[in-house]
């Protein structure tokens, strides 16, 4: 099969893409981008393996529930978006190779027979295959969130990709929840939140020396605006598997949008 890309997606706020917001507008370029990205595919996935940022555990988990459920992991959210569907199938075998892979690179790993799929999942997915006919498998991050650690497992992972299989991080660039509330309350900001880090990350991601690129991405926290845009890293790190996984590919940014008050990112690799 063609060789897969790797994607970092931004995953918005909650069920975001599937409400009322005023302005009405405010996920559309977010919208738009997820739902475009399949005709950017050099070909249809075999199969989806995702890291959000919604799930961590003690070690790197694999998620092999054949039919995995949906965690409506949001709250305070209008009644229907507790009502969503996405009924993927979840694929055992490629679990199983996850984990051989991992295991292969030293890591130690668990799998989890129950898990559904989180929001981090299933809502920007919704919107990308919304056919939800493409076997899902999602991959826990680990709890201590070490960058060099996520680097390692996506190199761990990069096979995957001549196997028909399409890496997915999803999370979001700039993940600073207070300051995007005071935006959404209307409180008033000088200037666009995450511009700084932005623009770093974004020299970061598209170095064309892969070694240097991934060197930078674990130093992202002393990076310019670094832990305002993050102060805790859970929606970054994803970028980091991926990243792991792009080899001596080259980084693209693929969206730049604002959204509450901040600045938030896309990027592929191959």
């Amino acid at each position: 099969m063609t060789r897969m890309p790797t994607l970092f997606i931004p995953h918005g706020g909650g069920p975001c893409f599937f409400m009322e917001w005023d302005p009405p507008d405010t996920w559309d370029r977010h919208r738009s981008f997820l739902e475009t990205l399949p005709a950017s595919l050099p070909e249809k996935p075999k199969a989806l393996l995702v890291i959000s940022g919604h799930w961590e555990a003690r070690e790197f988990t694999v998620q092999s529930n054949p039919a995995p459920p949906l965690l409506f992991d949001y709250n305070g959210f209008p009644q229907h978006t507790y009502e969503l569907t996405w009924p993927a199938p979840g694929d055992p075998a490629l679990a199983t190779r996850v984990g051989e892979l991992l295991q292969g690179a030293g890591f130690e790993t668990g799998t989890d027979t129950a898990r559904g799929f989180d929001h981090g999942v299933f809502v920007p997915l919704k919107l990308v295959f919304p056919e939800a006919d493409i076997p899902t498998v999602q991959l826990s991050l680990r709890s201590d969130l070490d960058p060099d650690a996520h680097l390692a497992v996506g190199r761990a992972l990069a096979p995957l990709r001549d196997e028909g299989v399409l890496i997915i991080g999803s999370g979001n660039t700039y993940h600073n929840m207070g300051i995007m509330m005071q935006s959404m309350r209307g409180a008033p900001q000088n200037g666009t939140a995450g511009t700084e880090f932005d623009a770093w990350l974004t020299e970061a991601v598209t170095c064309p020396d892969p070694d240097e690129r991934n060197r930078r991405l674990a130093r992202w926290s002393q990076a310019p605006g670094g832990r305002d845009a993050n102060p805790r890293e859970e929606h970054l790190i994803p970028l980091h598997v991926v990243a792991g996984a792009a080899g001596t590919d080259i980084g693209r940014k693929t969206l730049e949008d604002t959204v509450l008050g901040a600045v938030e990112s896309a990027f592929r690799f191959g």
